[in-house]
C-alpha cells in the first residue's frame, strides 16, 4: 500500500518539480484529508458510498443537495471526525483514513505528504485547472495562478495538451514570459496549437522578435502552420518592421492556402501599411475574398501613420459605400487623419456622424475630437468637446494638455493638469510628458521642479518619455546640471535622451560639456542624428573651435546630411563664428535650399567679421531671391551699417523695418538707435528712443551709450537716473556707459559712488571693463596715487586693458614714468599689440626725445609689428570714399587740393594757427606744418565740402583718435563754413558747431 501511494506521488517527471515545485506555497483552500491522532473507533469507510466521496473531493462541480447528502451518509460519531471548510470541502481527521479505504478507492487518492490526501480525477480535474487558469489569465492574477499550478505538480495532474495551452497562456498573459518558455520546454509532444500559444505570448508582450524566433524552431521541426500562427507571427513582423521575413510568411499563406482567413488578410495588410508599402497593402487588402471591419481599419490606419490623410478619406468613403459598419475605432482613425492633414472641414463631418449615432461622448472618440481639434488651431472647440465628455478619463484629459502645449498655451495646459489633480484622476506617463514639456515655457524653475516631484510620486521617473521631456525642460530653463542629473539616472536612453541633454551646453560658460557628451554618445555606438550634429556645432560655435568643428563636419557628411537646411545652417554659423568666413560661403552656396534663418546667419557672420558692405549685398541678394527678412536679419543688418558708419543703407533699412512691421521688436528698434547714433545721428537716435512706447534694458543701454559716445555726459546721467526710476534695473554694460560719462566730466567721486552700487545695490560683480573706466576716471583726473591703490586692491589681476588704461591716461599728462611701467608690461603681456608700441613712441615724440622714439621703433621692427597708416572716409551718395594721410590717389585730388587750400585760408582768419607739437617726427617746422594740412580728416573734409550740399552735416569717420591740431582746425572750420562737422575717431564722437566741440576738449 505505502508503495503504490509512493509511486503515485512520484508520478510527475522530476525535472517538472525541481523547476516548479520550490516556488508555489500549498494553498490553504485545497480537499485534504488530514489524519488525527485519536483512532477511527467504529467509523469504517463503508459508511459513505464511492459517490458521496465524488462530492467530497470535487468541490466545484456540487449540487445544492450535495453537501447535505454526504452529511447524511455519515453517522453521528462519524461527523464528529470531518470538519467542513466551505465550497463541499471536508477534511477528514484521522491518521488512519487510509485503512478504512477499500483497495480500490485507494487508487482515486493520493498522497500529498504531511498525512494530507488529495483525489486524483484527470478527466474532471484538466478541465476545472484550464477554466481556473483562464480566469487567473483575465484577472492577471499572478500569484494565484502560480499557487494552483502548484497544486497541480504536488497532486501529481499531467497535464494534457489543452491543460498545457492554458498554462502557456496563463504565464504569456500575466507578462511571465520565462515560466511560460519553461512549461513549454517540458513538453515532449508539441503540437501546432502549443507552439503558437508560445508565440502569441511573446507577440503580445512586444517581443516580435522573439516570435519570429520561435517560428522558425517551429519549422524546423517540421509543424505546419495554421491559420491563427501565420496570422500572429505577421503581427510580430509588423511590430519590428521585418519587411522581409514578412514576404516570406506571405509567400507561405498562399502556398498553404491561407489567404481566404480573413485574419491572416488583415495581418498581412497590416504589415505593408506598417512597412511604408501602402501599395502592396492596398493590393492584398482588394484581393482579400472578403474584408471585415478589422482589414478596413488596418488599411485605414496605415494611411493616417503614413500622415496620407486626404487617402484614408477616400477609403473611409469606399468603405461607407460597401455599407461596411464602422465602429468607434473607424472613426477616431478618421479623425487622426483629419488631424494630421489640418482637415478641419472633414473632421466637421465626421464629428456630426458621431452626434448621429449617439457615440459622441464616448471616451475613446471624444479624444480624438479633441485632438483634431486642437491640431486645427480651434482650442475652444477642443475645450467644449473636453468639457461635455461625461467623467473625461486620464486619456482625454491628457489629450487636451498636450493640445493646449502643442498650441502654445503653456500656462493653460499647466492649469488643466492642475484641475486633473483635483478632479482625483492618477495621471500617466503621457499626461506627465505634456505638462512638464509646457511648464518648461510658463512657469518658474521652483514650480517646474515641483512637477519633477509629481513625477516621483507617481513612479514615472524611469518612463524614457518623462525623463526626456524634464531634460528639455532644465534645459530650457538654464538648469543645465539638473538636467544632467535626470540624465545620468536614466537607465535606458535613447537618442532623444542624448540630443535633449546636449540642447543645453551651447552657452560660453557650458559650451565645453558638449564635446564630450557627443564622444560619450559615439563611444555608446548611437548614431547621431540632425538634432546631435546640430546641438554640437552650436557647443563648437561657442567654444570658437573650428578643428572641433570640422571633425563634426566630418560626421554629417558621413550622415549624408550636408544638404540638409538646418544642418547646413548650423555649419555656415559655425565656421562663420570661427571667422572661417570662406569655408561659410562655400557651404552656404551649396546649399540647394536656403530658407530666411541660413540668410540671417550668413549675413550675421560677415557683420561680426567687419564685412559690412557683404553683408548688406547679401540682404540685397536674399531680398531679390524673395526671401522676407526677419527682425533677426533686420537687426543683423542695422548692425552692419553701425560698424561701417553707413547711413545711407541704414536709412533704408529703416524703412524696410516699418515696411514690415518689425519697429516694435526691442532688438530691432535698438538696432536702428544705435545704428543713428553709430553714424554720427545722435538727434534721429534719440527721437526714436523716444517715440518707443516700452523699453528695456538693452533699449536704455542703447541710448546711454550712445550720449557718452557723442560728448553728450550730461544727458547720459541724467537718462541713467530716469532708467532708474521706472524701475529698469541695469546691467554691466549700462554702468560702462555711465562709469565713461563720469571719465569725460572728470566726476571722480559720482564715479566711484557708481561703481561701489554695482556690487553692493544691484549686484554686478565688476569685470575689467569696470575697472579699466574707474582706471581712466582717477587717472584723467591726475590722482596717479589712487590710481595706483586701485590697481594694487583689485579682485582681478591687472590684464592688458588695464595697462592700457593706464598708458593711455600717462599720455594725456605726459608722465613718461608712469607710460615706461606700463609699456613694459603689455609688451610682456602681448608683444605684438601695435598700439602699446605707438602710444610710448608718440610719448617720448612729445617730449622730444628721438632717440627712444627710434628705440621704441627698432622694437616694433624686431617683434614684426606694423603701424596701422591712420585713414578717414565719408559716404557721399551712398558710395564711401577712403582718405589716406598725403593721399595722392583719389581721382578728384587737385580739386581737393585747392578746396582744402581755401579752406586753410579762412580757418586762419578766424584764429588757427598750427600747433607742431602734434607732428611726432623728427623734421622741420615746415615740413610739421605741410604733414599736418594734409591729415586724412582735413582731406575728407575739403571733399564732403565739395560734394554735399551746403546745409547739410558733414559726417568724417577716422580709424585713429583725432590729433589736437586738427581738433583746433575743424572748431573753426564749423565757424568758417557754418557748417555742422562730426567726426567719429577710435574713441569717440566730436560734433564741431560754432567753433566748440562736444568732448568740451576733454577726450
Amino acid at each position: 500500500m505505502e508503495l503504490e501511494f509512493l509511486s503515485a506521488h512520484m508520478h510527475n517527471p522530476p525535472f517538472f518539480r525541481g523547476i516548479f515545485s520550490s516556488f508555489y506555497p500549498v494553498p490553504t483552500t485545497r480537499l485534504i484529508i488530514c489524519p488525527n491522532k485519536p483512532k477511527l473507533g467504529k467509523f469504517s469507510f463503508n459508511c459513505f458510498s464511492c459517490a458521496a466521496v465524488q462530492q467530497v473531493v470535487e468541490p466545484n462541480y456540487p449540487s445544492v443537495e450535495k453537501k447535505p447528502k454526504l452529511q447524511d451518509s455519515l453517522k453521528y460519531g462519524a461527523k464528529k471526525r470531518f470538519f467542513d471548510v466551505g465550497d463541499g470541502d471536508f477534511v477528514e481527521k484521522n491518521s488512519k483514513f487510509q485503512d478504512s479505504l477499500k483497495y480500490g478507492a485507494k487508487k482515486r487518492f493520493f498522497d500529498a505528504g504531511g498525512g494530507a490526501f488529495l483525489i486524483r480525477d484527470k478527466k474532471r480535474g484538466h478541465k476545472w485547472h484550464s477554466e481556473k487558469l483562464k480566469e487567473y489569465a483575465a484577472e492577471l492574477r499572478l500569484k494565484e495562478g502560480k499557487a494552483l499550478h502548484g497544486e497541480m505538480i504536488r497532486s501529481g495532474v499531467e497535464p494534457d495538451s489543452h491543460l498545457w495551452v492554458s498554462l502557456i497562456n496563463f504565464y504569456s498573459k500575466c507578462g511571465d514570459l520565462s515560466f511560460a518558455e519553461n512549461a513549454f520546454e517540458l513538453i515532449t509532444e508539441r503540437d501546432v496549437v502549443l507552439w503558437t500559444a508560445l508565440i502569441a505570448g511573446f507577440i503580445a508582450q512586444g517581443y516580435g522578435r522573439k516570435g519570429i524566433c520561435l517560428f522558425r524552431d517551429m519549422s524546423g521541426e517540421g509543424i505546419r502552420p495554421n491559420e491563427f500562427t501565420l496570422a500572429t507571427v505577421l503581427k510580430g513582423c509588423s511590430m519590428c518592421l521585418d519587411l522581409k521575413f514578412g514576404k516570406q510568411i506571405h509567400a507561405e499563406v498562399v502556398k498553404g492556402a491561407a489567404f481566404s482567413d480573413v485574419y491572416v488578410g488583415s495581418a498581412l495588410v497590416d504589415l505593408y501599411a506598417k512597412c511604408c508599402e501602402l501599395e502592396s497593402a492596398v493590393k492584398v487588402f482588394f484581393s482579400m475574398p472578403e474584408q471585415n471591419s478589422v482589414s478596413w481599419n488596418v488599411l485605414l490606419n496605415g494611411y493616417v501613420q503614413a500622415g496620407q490623410g486626404e487617402e484614408a478619406l477616400r477609403l473611409f468613403l469606399k468603405m461607407s459605400d460597401s455599407e461596411m459598419r464602422f465602429s468607434n475605432y473607424t472613426l477616431s482613425t478618421i479623425l487622426k487623419g483629419c488631424a494630421n492633414s489640418v482637415n478641419l472641414r472633414a473632421g466637421q463631418v465626421i464629428h456630426s456622424m458621431l452626434v448621429k449615432i449617439g457615440t459622441e461622448m464616448d471616451n475613446f472618440t471624444s479624444c480624438s475630437l479633441v485632438d483634431m481639434y486642437n491640431k486645427c488651431g480651434l482650442q475652444v472647440d477642443a475645450m467644449k468637446v473636453f468639457l461635455r465628455t461625461k467623467n473625461p478619463d486620464t486619456v482625454a484629459w491628457t489629450a487636451m494638455i498636450s493640445g493646449l502645449d502643442q498650441q502654445g498655451q503653456k500656462r493653460e495646459a499647466v492649469k488643466l493638469f492642475c484641475l486633473m489633480r483635483h478632479s482625483g484622476l492618477r495621471p500617466n506617463q503621457f499626461t506627465l510628458a505634456s505638462v512638464v514639456s509646457a511648464a518648461a515655457d510658463s512657469v518658474d524653475l521652483s514650480c517646474c521642479k515641483s512637477i519633477h516631484a509629481c513625477v516621483y510620486k507617481f513612479g514615472f521617473d524611469s518612463e524614457e518619455c518623462v525623463s526626456n521631456a524634464l531634460i528639455a525642460m532644465y534645459m530650457k530653463l538654464g538648469s543645465v546640471f539638473d538636467g544632467r542629473r535626470v540624465f545620468s539616472c536614466m537607465s535606458n536612453r535613447d537618442i532623444i535622451s542624448w540630443n535633449s541633454v546636449l540642447s543645453g551646453f551651447h552657452d560660453n560658460e557650458t559650451s565645453y560639456e558638449g564635446p564630450k557628451i557627443f564622444r560619450q554618445l559615439l563611444v555608446e555606438g548611437l548614431r547621431p542624428n540632425m538634432y546631435t550634429l546640430i546641438s554640437n556645432l552650436r557647443s563648437c560655435a561657442s567654444l570658437l573651435d573650428a578643428s572641433l568643428g570640422k571633425q563634426v563636419h566630418t560626421h554629417v557628411v558621413k550622415a549624408n546630411l550636408g544638404g540638409n537646411i538646418y544642418v547646413g545652417t548650423a555649419l555656415v554659423d559655425m565656421y562663420a563664428k570661427c571667422g572661417q568666413l570662406d569655408d561659410a560661403e562655400v557651404i552656404f552656396y551649396r546649399l540647394s535650399e536656403k530658407d530666411v534663418f541660413t540668410w540671417t546667419v550668413v549675413i550675421t557672420g560677415y557683420v561680426q567679421s567687419d564685412q559690412g558692405e557683404k553683408a548688406f549685398r547679401c540682404f540685397n541678394q536674399m531680398q531679390r531671391e524673395a526671401i522676407k527678412p526677419n527682425e533677426f536679419t533686420l537687426a543683423s543688418c542695422l548692425r552692419g551699417c553701425s560698424r561701417i558708419s553707413s547711413l545711407d543703407n541704414g536709412q533704408q533699412l529703416h524703412s524696410e523695418v516699418i515696411k514690415s512691421g518689425h519697429f516694435s521688436d526691442m532688438y530691432v528698434a535698438s538696432a536702428l538707435i544705435d545704428m543713428y547714433a553709430k553714424c554720427g545721428c545722435i538727434k534721429d537716435a534719440e527721437s526714436l528712443f523716444q517715440s518707443m512706447g516700452s523699453s528695456d534694458t538693452v533699449l536704455w543701454n542703447t541710448i546711454i551709450c550712445a550720449y557718452s559716445q557723442h560728448g553728450l555726459d550730461d544727458k547720459a546721467l541724467e537718462t541713467f537716473r530716469t532708467m532708474l526710476g521706472e524701475g529698469i534695473l541695469p546691467d554691466g554694460v549700462t554702468f560702462i556707459a555711465v562709469l565713461s560719462a563720469c571719465s569725460h566730466l572728470g566726476l571722480v567721486k559720482e564715479g566711484r559712488r557708481h561703481f561701489d552700487s554695482m556690487k553692493i545695490g544691484f549686484g554686478i560683480t565688476p569685470s575689467f571693463e569696470h575697472y579699466a573706466c574707474m582706471v581712466d576716471i582717477l587717472g584723467r583726473a591726475g590722482k596717479f596715487n589712487e590710481m595706483e591703490h586701485f590697481i594694487q586692491g583689485m579682485e582681478l589681476a591687472p590684464n592688458a586693458l588695464i595697462w592700457e588704461t593706464v598708458l593711455g591716461v600717462s599720455k594725456a599728462h605726459g608722465n613718461v614714468e608712469l607710460a615706461e611701467q606700463a609699456a613694459n608690461t603689455l609688451f610682456e603681456i602681448d608683444p605684438k599689440a601695435e598700439s602699446s608700441y605707438i602710444l610710448l613712441s608718440n610719448i617720448y615724440a612729445a617730449k622730444g626725445r628721438w632717440a627712444d622714439v627710434s628705440k621704441v621703433r627698432a622694437l616694433m621692427s624686431r617683434q614684426g609689428v606694423k603701424k596701422e597708416p591712420g585713414c578717414s572716409w565719408v559716404e557721399i551718395d551712398n558710395q564711401v570714399h577712403v582718405f589716406l594721410s598725403q593721399d595722392a590717389s583719389h581721382p578728384r585730388l587737385k580739386d581737393i587740393h585747392k578746396k582744402l587750400e581755401e579752406l586753410a585760408l579762412r580757418v586762419t582768419a578766424a584764429g588757427y594757427i598750427p600747433n607742431t607739437n602734434y607732428v611726432l617726427h623728427n623734421v622741420s617746422d615746415k615740413e610739421k606744418i605741410d604733414n599736418l594740412s594734409h591729415h586724412s580728416e582735413r582731406l575728407a573734409l575739403a571733399f564732403a565740402l565739395m560734394s554735399s550740399s551746403r546745409n547739410s552735416t558733414v559726417r568724417i569717420f577716422k580709424n585713429l583718435c583725432i590729433c589736437g591740431d586738427c581738433h583746433e582746425f575743424m572748431k573753426l572750420a564749423s565757424v568758417a563754413t557754418n557748417r555742422e562737422i562730426v567726426i567719429r575717431d577710435i574713441n569717440r564722437f566730436h560734433h564741431f558747431s560754432h567753433g566748440t566741440c562736444s568732448c568740451q576738449d576733454y577726450w
